[in-house]
């Protein structure tokens, strides 16, 4: 089994994943760049399913993580059938060169209008370290404009590295070990199913509702 995480650790794919409060570090709020606000409400940062939803989840993810490409189905299934779910991603590329490959091509298909379509292609590739010229042929089989893409990826690399170093100070500063790393309301947690998913944003629910 392939070394996951920067920090060497190795994630162990689990159904329901323990769902813990979210603690905020003491960089959290010493760091401008690294706040809760940053965190779910990133101008830059893509989102999906209902932007006035009640519940936000934020996704950390790599294109090279097979944990990420097993649960994806199951967010994606969550945040539909839901219909209340506001859904903010955060390229996070830690396990393989190519991720970055991965991240900076997903984020300059943002320009076009379609980094959802980028997003799903490039997490339906199965494996780890997945080369870009199979990334490529991907995005292109979605119908992704390749040539587009590259004059944005160019054209918009200061904004694309910037919003990636944003997400690595962010899963940093939470203390995150590894992909996947979800936000959901008040918890955090990593790999979940179908079941998982729908526990914690009930959870998150509930929790929220107390605290109002």
């Amino acid at each position: 089994m392939p070394t996951l995480t920067r920090r060497g650790a190795m994630i162990t794919l689990g159904g329901a994943a323990l769902a813990v409060p979210l603690m905020h570090r003491t960089a959290l709020g010493q760091n401008a760049d690294v706040s809760k606000e940053m965190i779910l409400n990133d101008p830059a940062a893509p989102v999906a399913g209902n932007p006035k939803g009640d519940v936000t989840i934020v996704a950390f993810l790599d294109y090279n993580c097979p944990f990420c490409k097993k649960s994806a189905p199951d967010l994606d299934r969550v945040v539909k059938e839901d219909g209340k779910i506001r859904l903010v991603y955060k390229d996070w590329p830690v396990i393989r060169p190519t991720s970055i490959d991965g991240a900076m091509m997903a984020l300059a298909a943002k320009y076009q209008g379609k980094y959802d379509v980028a997003h799903h292609a490039l997490m339906g590739i199965p494996g780890v370290g997945v080369p870009k010229d199979k990334m490529r042929q991907g995005l292109q089989s979605a119908g992704i404009d390749m040539a587009r893409l590259d004059a944005d990826m160019k054209a918009k690399s200061a904004e694309i590295d910037a919003l990636i170093k944003r997400n690595m100070a962010q899963a940093d500063a939470i203390g995150f070990s590894g992909t996947p790393a979800y936000l959901v309301g008040p918890f955090q947690t990593s790999t979940l199913d179908y079941q998982g998913f729908k526990q914690v944003v009930s959870d998150a629910r509930k929790k929220q509702a107390g605290e109002q």
